[in-house]
Protein backbone atom coordinates (compact mmCIF):
# COMPACT_ATOMS: atom_id res chain seq x y z
CA UNK A 1 0.00 0.00 0.00
CA UNK A 2 1.09 3.35 -0.92
CA UNK A 3 1.83 5.76 1.60
CA UNK A 4 -0.14 8.93 0.95
CA UNK A 5 1.48 12.25 -0.64
CA UNK A 6 0.96 15.11 1.28
CA UNK A 7 0.91 18.73 -0.48
CA UNK A 8 1.92 21.81 1.66
CA UNK A 9 0.36 25.16 1.75
CA UNK A 10 1.08 28.36 4.01
CA UNK A 11 -1.43 30.99 4.01
CA UNK A 12 -0.60 32.64 6.65
CA UNK A 13 -0.65 36.35 6.97
CA UNK A 14 -3.01 36.32 3.86
CA UNK A 15 -5.96 38.79 4.03
CA UNK A 16 -9.13 37.19 3.29
CA UNK A 17 -10.46 35.76 0.65
CA UNK A 18 -7.16 35.30 -0.28
CA UNK A 19 -6.56 31.72 1.86
CA UNK A 20 -9.98 30.63 1.28
CA UNK A 21 -9.18 30.84 -2.58
CA UNK A 22 -6.02 29.65 -2.34
CA UNK A 23 -6.99 26.38 -0.50
CA UNK A 24 -9.46 25.82 -2.85
CA UNK A 25 -7.89 26.62 -5.82
CA UNK A 26 -5.38 23.88 -4.72
CA UNK A 27 -8.28 21.21 -3.06
CA UNK A 28 -9.45 21.57 -6.92
CA UNK A 29 -6.21 20.07 -8.55
CA UNK A 30 -5.29 17.76 -5.41
CA UNK A 31 -4.48 14.58 -6.92
CA UNK A 32 -6.45 11.10 -5.77
CA UNK A 33 -5.26 9.95 -2.70
CA UNK A 34 -3.58 12.79 -1.90
CA UNK A 35 -3.87 15.16 1.00
CA UNK A 36 -3.42 18.62 1.65
CA UNK A 37 -1.73 20.30 4.48
CA UNK A 38 -2.45 23.85 5.29
CA UNK A 39 -0.49 26.48 7.44
CA UNK A 40 -2.84 29.35 8.43
CA UNK A 41 -2.98 32.84 10.89
CA UNK A 42 -6.47 31.84 12.37
CA UNK A 43 -8.98 29.09 12.59
CA UNK A 44 -11.42 29.29 8.76
CA UNK A 45 -14.74 28.31 10.53
CA UNK A 46 -16.52 29.40 7.18
CA UNK A 47 -14.01 26.71 5.57
CA UNK A 48 -15.39 23.69 7.15
CA UNK A 49 -18.67 23.92 6.03
CA UNK A 50 -17.71 24.28 2.33
CA UNK A 51 -14.65 21.53 3.29
CA UNK A 52 -17.94 19.10 4.30
CA UNK A 53 -20.37 20.27 1.47
CA UNK A 54 -18.05 19.11 -0.84
CA UNK A 55 -17.27 15.89 0.32
CA UNK A 56 -13.82 16.92 2.29
CA UNK A 57 -12.64 15.82 5.59
CA UNK A 58 -10.16 17.58 7.99
CA UNK A 59 -8.34 17.44 11.30
CA UNK A 60 -7.29 21.01 12.74
CA UNK A 61 -4.22 21.26 15.06
CA UNK A 62 -3.57 24.03 17.23
CA UNK A 63 0.01 25.15 17.51
CA UNK A 64 1.70 27.07 20.05
CA UNK A 65 2.13 29.82 18.25
CA UNK A 66 -1.55 30.64 17.76
CA UNK A 67 -1.29 29.00 13.88
CA UNK A 68 -3.63 26.09 12.90
CA UNK A 69 -2.19 23.32 10.56
CA UNK A 70 -5.10 21.80 8.57
CA UNK A 71 -5.00 18.10 7.00
CA UNK A 72 -7.63 17.96 4.28
CA UNK A 73 -8.61 14.88 2.46
CA UNK A 74 -11.39 13.18 0.23
CA UNK A 75 -13.91 11.54 2.89
CA UNK A 76 -13.94 7.87 2.67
Amino acid sequence: MAAQAILHLDVSGLPPPEPFELIMGALRTLPAASALQVHIHREPFPLYDVLRDSGFAWQTTALADGSFEILISCAA
